[in-house]
């Protein structure tokens, strides 16, 4: 809960606390609210689902391929961002789930940060299926997109 997820980073230090939904962002306004009402930095992201190819594609399949990448906004401009990514998302690359893909990505990237996402991360299962190559070609893409914004994360 949003509440208790602040109480806890503010009795524990903490300067600042993200909230990363998935595929949406319904709780940025609640946790932004509170967050600065305790005194801590709010940082607005979304764990995003990612279509195989185009977002556009309907492919029976995509509901099994589809994979998570974690977005936080550094600034408004981020947060902006974010916002017409998610739309864009729901509106034209909803399928089964909101699927953002790296069109969305190339075009909306201004102001964030990205980490590859839990093992549901595009890279993650790359390198738990062996496809070193496609790992590497996968981390290139998104280095070539956010360059020192994008962060492999180790789980």
């Amino acid at each position: 809960r949003i509440g208790d997820s602040v109480k806890l980073a503010k009795d524990m230090g903490m300067s600042a606390l993200a909230i990363t939904d998935h595929g949406q962002l319904y709780g940025a306004f609640k946790f932004f609210v509170k967050a600065q009402a305790a005194g801590i930095k709010p940082i607005i992201g979304v764990e995003a689902y990612k279509a195989k190819g185009s977002r556009h594609d309907r492919d029976a399949d995509d509901e099994k391929t589809r994979s998570h990448l974690v977005l936080l906004a550094k600034d408004l401009t981020g947060y902006k961002n974010l916002l017409r990514m998610i739309t864009d998302a729901h509106m034209e690359g909803f399928h089964y789930k909101p699927r953002i893909d790296f069109e969305l990505l190339e075009k909306y990237h201004e102001g964030l940060i990205a980490l590859s996402g839990c093992m549901h991360g595009e890279i993650p299962q790359a390198l738990l299926q062996g496809q070193h190559t496609k790992a590497e070609k996968l981390l290139k893409q998104y280095l070539d997109i956010f360059g020192k914004d994008f962060y492999l994360e180790i789980q």
